[in-house]
């Protein structure tokens, strides 16, 4: 079966692209590379040992999606994640995220409706929740008012999703995952973010290899136990893996509803200054930082309840945090040659 992957050279999408090797599925990758490099296909055929079709679009640009599906109409499923992604970018820059991210979801939904059978796995985010009254957060926890515009970008994709699916023979799948962190353990692949990383994790081994002076960790006086903001830390490995999962789930036909909803984390809170001693742990290296004022858009904490995940997908996350950074430091040392 051919399966399309949008931003499938980023982050998630690169080990996702993997996962979805591994398990024989044909694999076409549409990036358009603002966030990414075409060298990750080098890193995708080294653990594979495949080479993935790769179509370089933007997918803003209606003609080329139209294009493109003109091309590939065998396309038995869609995961995708192409989309900007960075809170703190959104708040300065929201038209660019409502073009992006809402634009470029129209497009492949338009595509997807002409079709008499069509799979969709959308990569959604936990910001969607905004600030949780409640912890863990489960998926029936109400949607809040977005607290930035990416998070805004994915309130409206899953209802857009939801509205065409009634309409439609799209079945979805939204993912809601909480914080992707680590590389793979082969280390051909991990997060490379073009220019200053808008993630933690980055953040600090980026910091840790020396090219960035500090660390500043927005806010110390939240309601937390060390006063620092609290994330569910996933290994992008898992999260991969449960893409795969989802999207077999739909081509079996085994879901039970046109469009489900499942949280993807740990289910377990770690604050920022407890991700920075478990980089210190496994790095051996003591990481300086600084405590500044709290960043617009940020909640206090968010962490997932996995009940619905682990019971009906069939999917736990198994790798822990300490492996996550373990594997984020020695992506960061073989890309800069330490």
């Amino acid at each position: 079966m051919k399966i399309l992957v949008t931003g499938g050279l980023g982050f998630i999408g690169s080990h996702t692209v993997v996962e979805l090797q591994n398990e024989g599925f044909e694999v076409v990758i549409i990036d358009n590379l603002s966030n990414s490099s075409e060298d990750v296909l080098k890193g995708i055929v080294a653990i594979t040992g495949i080479q993935p079709v790769f179509e370089k679009i933007d997918l803003r640009e209606k003609t080329a999606v139209q294009e493109f599906f003109k091309r590939h109409a065998d396309v038995s499923g869609i995961i995708h994640f192409a989309a900007s992604k960075a809170v703190g970018e959104s708040v300065e820059n929201p038209l660019l995220y409502y073009e992006n991210n809402l634009g470029a979801l129209v497009y492949i939904l338009q595509e997807l409706q002409k079709k008499t059978e069509a799979s969709f796995i959308f990569s959604s985010s936990c910001t969607v929740y905004g600030q949780a009254e409640t912890m863990p957060i489960t998926e029936d926890a109400p949607i809040q008012a977005a607290m930035s515009p990416y998070g805004n970008t994915k309130q409206i994709g899953e209802e857009i999703i939801v509205d065409v699916a009634k309409v439609s023979h799209i079945n979805a799948i939204l993912l809601r995952y909480f914080n992707p962190v680590g590389s793979h353990p082969s280390v051909e692949i991990g997060e490379l973010p073009l220019g200053v990383p808008q993630n933690l994790i980055p953040f600090i081994t980026q910091t840790g290899a020396g090219l960035r002076k500090e660390l500043s960790v927005y806010g110390s006086d939240y309601p937390t136990p060390d006063g620092t903001c609290i994330r569910d830390y996933i290994h992008v490995v898992d999260l991969a893996k449960a893409h795969v999962i989802a999207l077999k789930r739909l081509l079996d036909k085994k879901n039970l509803e046109k469009v489900e909803t499942f949280n993807l984390g740990t289910g377990t809170g770690s604050s920022v200054l407890e991700v920075i001693h478990s980089f210190e742990k496994v790095s051996g290296k003591k990481l300086p930082y600084k405590l500044v004022d709290r960043r617009e858009g940020d909640v206090v904490e968010a962490y997932a309840d996995t009940k619905k995940a682990n019971e009906v997908l069939g999917w736990k996350s198994e790798l822990t945090l300490d492996q996550a950074m373990e594997s984020a430091w020695k992506w960061e040392k073989k890309i800069r040659n330490l």
